[in-house]
């Protein structure tokens, strides 16, 4: 290679001390993967809309979800929230819906050109949440495209892009049953899919959704496989809980790999197409609050694990949480860039997690960016039960949201407030982060769904910095001794239960502190938190609070992040739970990204339920997101700005 070339190259990789990680489509036209890329960035160089104007976002069109005909015609049909985030290429947009249905949608207009129903409903509630998906997954020789997807009754489908019909070619007729080849058989009703695939090596890998508790004894195993993108020939199998001889197995009780399920990939995964290894967010096992039976530290699951994408094999791992008590999966895809770390160029991966932490490896190697301790923890006073004595704690970054819970940590905005909440926490057990679920009844913080979420994080590549949006959420964990109580008789062999409960704090507010929902910027080159704001009002407008003349204090709902040269956008959740809340601030909050300063807030018909994605179409940038599902329609709703300010002065033009 000529030495000026070699410069010019130096240079192009070195600006800002970041490179883009698995970058297609780097002009930001197109969204082609779930999180804009495999590196699972959620950024976007496009600069049409920008602090300057954003407040004047109009709905450019509103997309009805296909599922909702169905839903009319079976009033017993039910879903869960909207949460899928569309790809778009070459303007057409593929989204999935609730029901695991597959829509190609004109992105300038949001004309429907074709849907595809798999029919999952003819197999009942599928597991977990029921009825929900959260994307696809697209792949292209230059002469043929495909839409994949992983549906909720736990099957790989591939479509023809074009038509929207099954590939033939691939597997039975372009299906593939994912619940066969699974070591035991497998009850449909426990086992799905809910994330994209992902595509790496010319290999379509594909992960599961299988409930953390016990519900039958031999849960789904949560094993992650790799199909030929062209035949869906399975191409390899990775056993999460290993079996006799294989690596790992030891971690285990004896009987653990025929007795245990999960430690499955529900969340979205990241692929390195240069190096061809995909990274799997690996979660918890069944049961995911008593580990009686399976002593041990219970590898891979809570473990971020890279495989070469082509063969599975095992390049390397990191155990976030040995032996989980906690349900403290990863929840999100991991992220993938290049930065520049005391002078050398590191290509990274940075794993949130719900626990507050991110871990932050070499993805070549795994080896820690920043040291990470083996740190002393609680032990369990359960009988039969086995405690890990550490637990992994980074020393950079510091943690994005509370963790452990003591007096001083306790909402004190009135004395009275204070006094109930002290009496609140006395009736549990609390301390730091790792302190054990007991039969008192154990306040998680975070809580299970406290924390990252599955919409995970955002980063920029130009200036090296990561968003977070998290909540704080507490919630109670309860076991109770099933010996001789005939209603908590179960299969699974195991003495002790597990009992979730949310924890309300003094006059119906949070137990803590605010901020309840926050977005927290740290800069990745350092491992330093640079700012953090509150996400929303919160319930600053209480009755109990009246006449405080309070800031803002963060609703404790999911944020979902997009990041363009410019802004930091963070669509919010309203109350979630079987019935949703279109009320509490439906809108998409805008934030200055070096500052952390609200610059404005877009509003939204309902609130937020998936990730926004943004691209260009003739000209014109578009800012889609989903909205809805449950008790309110589904729909996707597509944000641009007025005609007369869709071209930049960057030179967009249609």
């Amino acid at each position: 290679m000529p030495r000026s070339l070699v410069i010019l190259l130096t240079l192009i990789f070195s600006y800002s001390g970041v490179v883009a990680a698995t970058t297609p489509g780097r002009s930001g036209r197109n969204w082609p993967a779930y999180s804009g890329t495999n590196a699972s960035t959620k950024y976007s160089p496009l600069p049409q809309i920008n602090a300057r104007n954003v407040q004047r976002l109009k709905i450019a069109w509103r997309w009805k979800s296909a599922d909702l005909a169905i839903l009319k015609t079976d009033p017993e049909l039910h879903t869960w929230k909207f949460e899928s985030t569309p790809i778009m290429v070459g303007g057409t947009l593929y989204t999935s819906t609730s029901l695991s249905q597959v829509a190609a949608i004109d992105a300038a207009t949001g004309r429907t050109i074709w849907v595809f129903d798999p029919h999952t409903y003819a197999h009942g509630m599928p597991p977990n949440f029921g009825f929900v998906n959260r994307g696809v997954a697209y792949w292209s020789d230059g002469n043929e495209s495909r839409i994949f997807i992983g549906t909720g009754d736990g099957y790989l489908i591939a479509l023809d892009a074009k038509t929207g019909k099954p590939a033939r070619e691939f597997g039975d007729n372009g299906k593939i049953d994912l619940t066969e080849g699974l070591l035991r058989p497998v009850n449909r009703a426990f086992y799905g899919v809910n994330s994209p695939p992902v595509i790496c090596s010319n290999t379509v890998i594909v992960g599961s959704a299988v409930i953390d508790y016990p519900a039958v004894k031999g849960m789904p195993r949560g094993d992650v496989r790799g199909f030929d993108v062209r035949t869906g020939k399975l191409r390899w199998t990775f056993h999460t809980i290993p079996l006799p001889g294989e690596f790992g197995y030891r971690t285990w009780g004896p009987q653990s790999w025929k007795d245990f399920g999960a430690a499955n990939v529900w969340p979205p995964m990241s692929a390195d197409d240069q190096l061809g290894y995909v990274y799997l967010p690996i979660s918890s096992p069944s049961s995911d609050f008593y580990g009686g039976a399976r002593p041990g530290n219970n590898l891979f699951s809570d473990s971020l694990v890279c495989l070469n994408a082509a063969s599975g094999k095992l390049v390397w791992y990191f155990q976030m949480v040995h032996h989980d008590l906690w349900d403290r999966d990863p929840p999100a895809a991991p992220i993938l860039t290049n930065i520049r770390v005391h002078g050398h160029l590191v290509r990274a991966v940075a794993q949130v997690t719900k626990q507050g932490f991110v871990y932050v490896f070499n993805r070549v190697s795994g080896k820690p960016l920043w040291p990470i301790h083996e740190e002393p923890v609680p032990r369990s006073a359960v009988p039969g039960e086995w405690t890990s004595a550490t637990q992994p704690i980074p020393t950079r970054p510091a943690p994005f949201d509370q963790q452990g819970l003591s007096t001083d940590d306790l909402i004190d905005f009135t004395p009275k407030l204070r006094r109930e909440a002290e009496a609140i926490l006395s009736r549990y057990d609390h301390g730091p982060l790792f302190t054990p679920p007991s039969t008192r009844g154990t306040i998680l913080m975070p809580g299970v769904r406290g924390g990252a979420s599955w919409s995970g994080a955002a980063f920029d590549p130009e200036s090296g910095m990561l968003y977070i949006p998290s909540i704080t959420d507490e919630r109670v964990i309860k076991l109770v001794d099933t010996r001789g109580k005939q209603s908590l008789n179960h299969p699974f062999p195991q003495r002790y239960r597990a009992f979730e409960a949310e924890l309300s704090g003094p006059e119906g507010l949070p137990l803590t502190k605010p901020p309840y929902g926050r977005v927290t910027a740290i800069d990745l080159k350092t491992g330093e938190t640079v700012w953090t704001a509150p996400m929303g009002d919160g319930p600053r407008n209480s009755p109990a609070l009246r006449g405080l003349k309070l800031g803002r204090l963060g609703w404790p709902y999911w944020g979902h992040p997009l990041l363009t040269k410019t802004l930091l956008l963070i669509a919010q959740e309203g109350g979630t739970g079987k019935r949703h809340s279109p009320t509490d601030d439906p809108n998409i909050q805008v934030f200055d990204k070096r500052s952390g300063k609200l610059i404005a807030e877009v509003p939204l018909p309902s609130f937020a339920s998936g990730s926004p994605m943004t691209y260009l179409d003739r000209g014109r940038q578009y800012i889609v997101v989903a909205i809805g599902g449950g008790n309110i329609p589904a729909e996707l709703v597509a944000l641009s700005l007025p005609e007369s300010e869709r071209i930049s002065r960057q030179g967009f033009a249609p």
